[in-house]
């Protein structure tokens, strides 16, 4: 009797992570479907269950080992659908459709942002271990526009709100968000928890304090969070300057040729040795 080849157990590892990034690519989808529908409350919501997934695939490529060069990229793409043209959509439906016909372009710049953001990490930080990013990740800026309308439903923002004129307000996050996606503002990444140093106690009541409000409190907490991580790069960038030193390792431009060359048979996925990247542990 013929035996067909198992496959191979390290095929079945590369494969889980960018089940994560297409179970992402579904929700962002999705969130477009409903919005156009003008279930906003909904919309808003999955685009936050992709920012999850798009950090679960990060995590699981990391602890596996199973980083590839394909898995980098198409998480990129998929990003741009779940965290630039989904959110952007959400807010042109709920806020910019009756404010005239050329409200549109707030949206066109703001997704346009998001892809040059994520073409920009590909080249400059894709694959490396970091200490902060470059710019507003994507995630956090397509999780700020998408839970504002569950925030508009509390009464925090009935009391933050009353003073201000709602559409000219959104207009400039939109008009802020763009910008400090593609700008060299830094941002930190999601802090390492631990028991064995302080930074790493930090880190876990952190993560504890977002995760205990996240679920209590979860329309009033995240908007005002992502206006508040917004704010961190801005106002850090401010006290201590634009121009840092460059951190070990990291290319400061943000264009050039990507020169892929073809590995061996059995080298790892599509010449990514031959690049020297490593597995890659994607959170953008």
């Amino acid at each position: 009797m013929r035996r067909f080849p198992r496959p191979s157990m390290r095929r079945v590892v590369i494969v889980v992570p960018s089940l994560f990034t297409l179970f992402n690519l579904f929700f962002g989808i999705w969130s477009i479907v409903l919005a156009s529908r003008g279930e906003f409350y909904r919309a808003g919501w999955y685009v936050v269950v992709a920012g999850i997934l798009d950090a679960l695939d990060g995590r699981v490529a990391r602890l596996s080992g199973a980083g590839t060069r394909f898995g980098a990229e198409l998480d990129s793409l998929v990003d741009v659908v779940s965290f630039g043209v989904a959110p952007a959509f959400l807010i042109y439906q709920l806020e910019f459709t009756s404010g005239g016909q050329a409200e549109w372009i707030f949206c066109y710049f703001y997704v346009m942002a998001a892809a040059i953001r994520l073409a920009r990490f590909n080249i400059t930080q894709a694959g490396r271990t970091k200490r902060h990013f470059v710019g507003l990740p994507s995630p956090a800026a397509g999780m700020t526009l998408a839970t504002f309308y569950p925030f508009t439903t509390t009464d925090l923002y009935r009391v933050v709100f009353r003073y201000l004129p709602r559409h000219h307000t959104m207009q400039l996050l939109v008009i802020l968000l763009t910008i400090l996606m593609v700008s060299n503002v830094r941002y930190a990444t999601v802090p390492r928890a631990g028991l064995r140093t302080v930074r790493g106690l930090l880190g876990l009541v952190t993560i504890l304090f977002i995760l205990v409000f996240g679920l209590l409190e979860h329309d009033a907490f995240f908007f005002p969070l992502g206006v508040a991580y917004m704010a961190y790069g801005v106002l850090r960038a401010v006290f201590l300057g634009f121009l840092d030193e460059e951190s070990e390792g990291e290319e400061a431009e943000i264009a050039g040729p990507i020169v892929i060359t073809d590995g061996e048979p059995g080298a790892d996925d599509i010449g990514e040795r031959s690049r020297g990247i490593e597995p890659r542990g994607r959170v953008d």
